[in-house]
């Protein structure tokens, strides 16, 4: 195009630089934007394409595969080996790291056509002074720390080096491992190892591919500068945050802010987005803030001078950018979560430091960013990442308003109270509580009701041997009055402050696993006196001339949310695990489920209490491995209804041969509980058959007997259990066990007899009747008992409950069935 027809009174062409070359040579190049006035059409001096601006301007571009040259107007190919582009423009693929020393080795281009490719991220194509043949620089990293400042100089050689200050931080204690830094305690916090991108652990020593990465504030990722994005950018993410401050997107021009730059971060909540094109910054800010600790999503548009954002589902807001220039050179990478190497920040940015929170999702252009580090991923540097473990919560639905806790390779559901399940899907309906390490328990503290005396009385199971049972302390902190109960390594501690110093008083013997454990403690001033079962009590006398107990905070049983609250003189840092079924404070009774004001991850212990024994007018009062029946005002008996079933003795029987109750009884280990009262010393109790055997219950001369067929049904096994008299016209509870060719009795909470006698079985067997199978409760029709059994008679007496493996419990009084010549019992 001839420049000659240009009309010069008509035009007017700036020039504006909209960067500076890194090393400062007297022959540094220039990039330039263009903007003519007037409009598009024969007389303007593009040579491509041509696009009008507001304010009766109008700017020149070329077609794809072309740049625009620094005339404004005329392009060249960039496959040409004409006009190549300067040393700036090749550069812009070096990632400079702050604090990285780098040494060069020298290769050569095969021609220059080699200056228009994509170059590896370890490569630097120069000019030589003296000639325009291109080479390669190789650059190897040593990173040194994580915050100090690159330079670009030259040596007059055709090597292109970086040098670095040394670090005036203070040195970090710990060894990161190469390439590894660490944050300092400068701001109270403990000294931490950040790693390079890639490695993991507290001294860098793992080996850990990112997929959801985790920035800490002092954190950034790199990829390489954005390309074909100076006029458009189309941008999604999602983030995490767990602070209102923060950058997490930032590229431009210069790692001195002093150019073009486009930058996305949280400034008190909001998100916003500062762009200059090179005349003046433009800022679009959400009307929201951002939700903390909950995935957000950000969109971004921006068409040169225009922009806009939307935060979650929220308004569209738009902005404008000043001047008449709408082009963003990007030469410096992407860096994403912090900074990286970027300097000048607090002329441009109101915030300087990185996001503290997660990023799982990025795209620019409808291109998807993969967060690993090359070859798996597209990171080409990155800086104490961690991964991020809040992204598995988005794989673990909690429902019914369950919480998403993570840890290092996992993530569970903490349940409100009512619910379980690994997704809190399974509605509970708790009756003896049961803790598994993550749970706990809260009520009121006992604020001053404890300031002179403490009476404390707790019934529990535990399955592991550390574990905090009960806590209430004075201050969040866990600093002040407190007292606590748990286990340490199986012994029983309480320990408590009354504001002069710390006491803890042990037991003289570790508790049993898996068995049940009555804990008494009485604290009067300073004195303290531990009781478990029957252990000699022992007793300690806290320090100090303070003799009260001041407790304001909540009082916590079975663990608590978090260990923080609670005193450093608690000698774990762990929740207990097992069941607890009683706790008494200062001669009250406290309501476990009832009282509890909320609670986690809390479920049922398997106890006979589960299957509601007392019916929905009683409340079943765990007594061990058995239980009582309280009844409601109003109503008469231990079952809280009508009375319970008695038999007579002769052709008196109540028969259940339903399939719920035939796969009940048919288990093995089959756990029968039942409570009944007799008068007369003999009589068959309970028979069952179980498929290809049978188990009774019944009195043989006043001795309880359990007797059950062997798997091949050759042989018949006994347990006679004769230390307890039963037939007394009182009521007693008997627990019996088959488990395979073992059995076990156990009556009112005794000593368990597994005694037996083994004999071979007569040509009787268990007979083929239809009307034989199921459950018979008090005795058998006649013309089978003589067949399937040695008594001669069923009881008589009375049945109130009965409890089958500790979760199907038959209601006798209410339960459908065949009943015969049964009455009700007279109380």
């Amino acid at each position: 195009m001839d420049g000659g027809r240009w009309p010069l009174a008509g035009l007017i062409f700036y020039l504006l630089a909209l960067g500076l070359a890194r090393e400062q040579e007297d022959n540094q190049k220039v990039q330039f934007e263009a903007a003519f006035q007037g409009q598009c059409g024969h007389g303007s001096p593009c040579e491509q394409l041509c696009y009008e601006l507001h304010d009766g301007m109008y700017e020149c571009d070329c077609n794809e595969g072309f740049i625009l040259r620094e005339d404004g107007y005329s392009c060249y190919e960039m496959n040409s080996t004409v006009s190549p582009p300067s040393l700036e423009d090749l550069k812009l693929d070096i990632i400079y790291q702050k604090d990285a020393v780098m040494d060069a080795v020298e290769s050569s281009f095969p021609n220059a056509s080699g200056a228009a490719r994509g170059y590896d991220s370890n490569e630097i194509p120069q000019i030589d002074a003296n000639s325009s043949a291109l080479t390669a620089e190789k650059i190897i990293f040593t990173t040194v720390g994580p915050r100090l400042e690159q330079k670009l100089t030259s040596d007059g050689s055709n090597v292109l080096r970086v040098t670095l200050p040394i670090s005036t931080a203070r040195p970090c204690p710990l060894d990161c491992g190469p390439g590894g830094g660490c944050r300092s305690d400068a701001e109270g916090l403990p000294s931490k190892c950040l790693c390079p991108l890639g490695r993991g652990g507290d001294s860098c020593e793992k080996v850990m591919e990112i997929q959801s990465p985790r920035f800490t504030g002092y954190s950034w990722l790199a990829f390489s500068a954005l390309r074909g994005a100076y006029k458009h950018v189309q941008l999604s993410l999602e983030l995490r945050p767990e602070a209102y401050d923060g950058i997490f997107f930032l590229t431009g021009e210069r790692d001195d802010m002093a150019g073009d730059f486009m930058a996305l971060l949280l400034h008190q909540g909001f998100v916003e987005f500062r762009f200059d094109c090179g005349s003046g910054i433009g800022v679009v800010r959400s009307d929201e803030t951002v939700l903390l600790n909950q995935w957000n999503h950000v969109s971004l548009y921006r068409h040169r001078w225009d922009a806009w954002l939307q935060l979650n589902n929220g308004k569209h807001i738009q902005g404008r950018s000043k001047g008449l220039f709408s082009r963003i050179t990007f030469r410096e990478p992407l860096f994403i979560g912090g900074p990286g190497n970027t300097t000048g920040l607090d002329e441009k940015l109101p915030v300087t430091k990185g996001l503290k929170g997660c990023i799982r999702h990025l795209e620019v252009n409808d291109h998807v960013y993969k967060f690993a580090l090359e070859p798996s991923g597209e990171s080409i540097k990155g800086y104490g990442i961690e991964e991020c473990t809040a992204d598995r919560c988005s794989r673990v639905p909690c429902q019914h308003g369950g919480k998403c806790l993570t840890s290092e390779t996992s993530a569970v559901c903490l349940c409100p109270l009512g619910f379980s399940g690994d997704l809190c899907e399974i509605r509970v309906d708790l009756q003896v509580p049961s803790f598994n390490g993550s749970s706990h328990l809260r009520y009121r503290g006992l604020a001053e009701s404890a300031l002179t005396w403490l009476d404390l009385e707790i019934t529990f199971k535990p399955t592991t041997p550390d574990g905090l049972v009960i806590y209430n302390g004075h201050r969040m902190d866990g600093t002040g009055d407190f007292m606590g109960l748990y286990l340490n390594d199986g012994f029983v501690e309480f320990a408590y402050d009354l504001g002069t110093g710390a006491a803890v008083i042990r037991s003289n013997d570790r508790v049993e696993l898996s068995e049940w454990h009555e804990v008494r403690l009485s604290r009067t001033g300073r004195l303290a006196i531990l009781t478990v079962d029957n252990q000699l009590p022992v007793e300690v006398v806290a320090p100090g001339a303070f003799t009260q107990l001041s407790l304001p905070q909540n009082l916590y049983l079975g663990g608590v949310p978090n260990f923080g609250v609670v005193s450093p003189q608690v000698r774990v840092r762990s929740a207990f695990v097992g069941c607890i079924q009683k706790v008494q404070i200062n001669g009250r009774t406290v309501a476990i489920l009832a009282e509890a004001l909320g609670g986690a991850n809390v479920d049922n212990c398997p106890h006979p209490c589960v299957a509601r024994p007392c019916g929905e007018d009683g409340e079943c009062v765990p007594e061990m491995d058995y239980f009582t029946c309280r009844c409601k005002p109003g109503y008469r008996d231990h079952l809280c209804s009508r009375g319970p079933p008695s038999f007579h003795g002769v052709d008196s029987y109540y028969h259940l041969g339903d399939s719920t109750t035939v796969e009940a009884i048919s288990s093995d280990p089959l756990d029968v509980n039942v409570r009944f009262k007799v008068s007369y010393s003999s009589g068959l109790l309970l028979w069952a058959s179980t498929g290809s055997g049978f188990v009774s219950l019944g009195l043989e001369d006043g001795a309880l007997a359990l007797k059950f067929s062997s798997r091949d049904n050759e042989e018949q096994i006994c347990v006679v259990h004769n230390s307890t008299t039963v037939h007394d016209g009182l009521w007693h509870r008997i627990k019996a066990v088959r488990d395979g060719s073992t059995g076990l009795l156990i009556v009112d909470n005794g000593p368990a007899i597994t005694r037996q006698s083994i004999k071979i079985r007569s040509s009787r067997r268990p007979f083929p009747q239809p009307e034989a199978d199921g459950l018979y409760l008090g005795g058998m029709p006649r013309k089978l008992l003589n067949v399937a059994t040695d008594y001669k008679s069923g009881i008589k007496g009375c049945v109130a409950d009965l409890v089958i493996n500790a979760d199907y419990h038959l209601q006798v009084i209410n339960q459908k069935g065949v009943r015969h010549n049964v009455g009700e019992c007279e109380l």
